[in-house]
Order: structure tokens, then sequence, then C-alpha cells
């Protein structure tokens, strides 16, 4: 571990801040308060600090604490989603999305079929689930997806975020901050509940601020998201994967853009496929360290023509065979920079028919949000949402 001043403040945790405290001529009981002043209350300004000694508030201000981030637009959507648009101190902006749960069978899918009690994070679709404290289902649960850099590497084909290509990682704190000025924006009852790490950028790829990140929103004496509430979604780097395990004891849910079951279909849709192919994706995923009863969840995002057919869901059925998985179906949701599109219903229905009778739990996304582009895939740096994508054959 680093020195202290080296880790942004918003990105420090109660044992650091106890240092940073203690060298301000305070009480290592002083820098656990301003962590639960940032974490629990959110509040940024060491002036409001009420119980630090009025020296202590000072020396904050100058050490520069305060919001990395500010929210430059706030964008609704008549189902509740909405998209912030946030901008850091060097003006690069990303894009996070607060998701209000939804009652099953409000959707312009049918249902999903096959569903179960499981309450990984990543399953947006599962229902409500029971409070943990009350036993009665929560009013007005929020998941929020969250940005760990500007732009993306990757270059997935259906995907608008890595149209500009990647301009830089996120730090910790800027990370985290998404989820402050997320809860500041939550509306009446509502309740954040869970984080999925899959908005703009690929979280692997900047593993170092990602895990301390996820070890803020977790910890008990902050925010204290259950690690079951958090999902890190990934289009398979496969050393970062088994990094994720260790790290974490596998308590921390893993989430990963499949997209499809063979080597060639995959590397025309996730490139990265090339670095790291299915057998290798596979072999991580058995060898993730899952608590019992967790899943991993497969995202598969439904291209016309490209990933959709009957024999691509056999195919799938087949290569998940042992590996304890639920299935998110995603229609593609359009973007300006591509002509790909999303198959017609009957051809979703068909594929997760496949899947179901094969003994998956296989749920259909609902779309939510897509009219303000806060859906999967549509997440942009708006520099670059209008730049061509490349074409699939």
């Amino acid at each position: 571990m680093g020195p202290v001043s080296d880790v942004p403040p918003l990105a420090r945790l109660p044992e650091e801040w106890a240092r940073v405290a203690q060298s301000l001529g305070g009480r290592s009981f002083h820098g656990r308060q301003i962590f639960r002043w940032i974490q629990v209350r959110g509040v940024t300004d060491p002036a409001t600090m009420s119980d630090l000694p009025a020296q202590m508030r000072r020396a904050l201000m100058d050490e520069g604490l305060g919001d990395p981030v500010e929210v430059i637009r706030d964008l609704r959507a008549e189902d509740g989603t909405r998209k912030l648009l946030v901008t850091m101190r060097d003006g690069a902006s990303v894009e996070t999305v607060l998701i209000p749960e939804v009652t099953r069978g409000r959707s312009d899918l049918p249902a999903p079929v096959s569903l179960d009690g499981d309450a990984d994070s990543a399953a947006l679709d599962d229902g409500p689930e029971e409070d943990e404290r009350t036993g009665s289902p929560p009013s007005k649960r929020v998941t929020q997806c969250i940005s760990t850099q500007v732009g993306c590497a990757m270059g997935c084909a259906f995907c608008a975020t890595g149209v500009a290509g990647l301009r830089r990682n996120l730090r910790a704190d800027e990370i985290v901050a998404q989820v402050l000025v997320g809860r500041r924006s939550l509306l009446g009852d509502e309740v954040l509940r869970g984080v999925v790490l899959m908005g703009m950028g690929e979280p692997l790829h900047n593993y170092d601020a990602t895990a301390r990140a996820l070890r803020i929103l977790t910890h008990r004496e902050g925010i204290g998201l259950s690690s079951r509430r958090v999902t890190v979604s990934t289009v398979g780097l496969v050393p970062e994967i088994a990094r994720l395990g260790e790290d974490f004891h596998g308590q921390i849910g893993l989430a990963i853009s499949l997209h499809s079951p063979t080597d060639e279909g995959r590397s025309r849709l996730v490139p990265i496929n090339r670095r790291y192919p299915v057998a290798q994706l596979m072999a991580a995923l058995r060898a993730y360290p899952l608590p019992q009863r967790r899943r991993i969840t497969i995202e598969y995002t439904l291209v016309a023509g490209q990933n959709d057919s009957v024999a691509d869901a056999r195919k799938l059925a087949q290569l998940l065979a042992g590996i304890p998985v639920k299935v998110n179906l995603i229609p593609m949701n359009p973007i300006e920079a591509s002509a790909l599109a999303p198959p017609d219903l009957a051809t979703v229905l068909a594929f997760q028919r496949v899947l179901c009778d094969a003994g998956y739990s296989c749920f259909i996304r609902r779309r939510r949000g897509d009219e303000v582009s806060a859906a999967c895939g549509q997440l942009a740096q708006a520099e670059g949402a209008r730049r061509s994508a490349r074409r699939i054959p």
C-alpha cells in the first residue's frame, strides 16, 4: 500500500483516513468519522462535518476534499430510468444509469421463463426480492449501472461506448462518486440496493481502480452494499477474472458478455475473443470461486443474423453445461453508428425456449430507458457516438 497522499480522498478506506486524521493533528477515530460523512451521508464539504475539530475541517478543505464529478444532465425515461451525464474535473464525461425495479410482467416481452429465487444483482429481471430486514418486498429498489472508463478499448460491434475508443481510465474516487451523486438523485422512498459495473468501459481493464471502488462500496462502515448486490461485467479478460475471484473470494457477482458460443462468431462481435478464446473463458468461469447457490450471469446480446439462430442456442446450451449460470438475453438496442439490428420477437422466444428446455434459467432483458439512450449498449461519449462503427459482414 502506497502513501495515503497518493489516494484520492473519496477512494480512501477508514484506516487510511485514520492515518490522515492523525497527520492533521487529530485522532484515528476522526478519520472514521470523515469516512462515514462521505460514504454514509454523502457529504464531501468539510465545512459541514460538524463533529470534526475546526482546524481539521480547514485542513481537509486545503487538501481538496470535494466531489470529483458533477452531474451536468439528468435525463428521465417514462419507465423511471434516469441517465446522469457526469463530468470530471478535467472535462471528461461518462454516463451512469439509475434503474428502478419493475413489477414482473411489465414489459414489451412476455415474462421470463424459469424464474427462481436467485438474488444475484445482475439479474435485473428476476423480480422483487424480500427485504432482508423486514421480510417484505422493498417498495422502490434501485440498481445503479456505473462506468469505469471514459470510452472503451474493447470495440464490441453492437456497443456505442467503444465507437470513440478509450480516452482514459476512471480513478477509484470517480467510480465511487457516481454512486454518491446517484444516491442524491433518488426520489421519494427509493433506496439504492445494488450496483452493476456495466456502464461505459471494461471494469477489469481498469482493475486496480475497480477493485478499490468495490472495497469502498461494500465496506460495512460506509455505503455497505452487500457483495450479493454488486456485479462486475466483463467481456472476458481471463487473467483479471481469476484475480477478481482471488481478491474477493468469489463474493462479487460476475457477469460475462459472451454473445456467441463459437470463436468465429464471438471474434466478429467481441474482438477480445481473439486473445482469450471461448475455451479459455469457459475454463476461467469453471475456476471462479462461486459461493454456494450463486451463479454467473451470461449476458447474450441477440443480433439479427449474427448469433440468434436455434443452432446457436443449442451450441450455447452445450457450451455452458456444468457451469452454474443463468442467461440474460438482450435483444440488441439500436445505436446510431451501427447497421446491426435486433431479431424479431419470434426469434428471441425460440432462442430462449431452447435454453429453458435444456434446464437453464433464461431471462429476456426488458428495455429500460432506451428513449434516452440509457439501455444496454447505448451509453456513449457524445463526440464518439457520431463516428461510424465497423460493419459486420
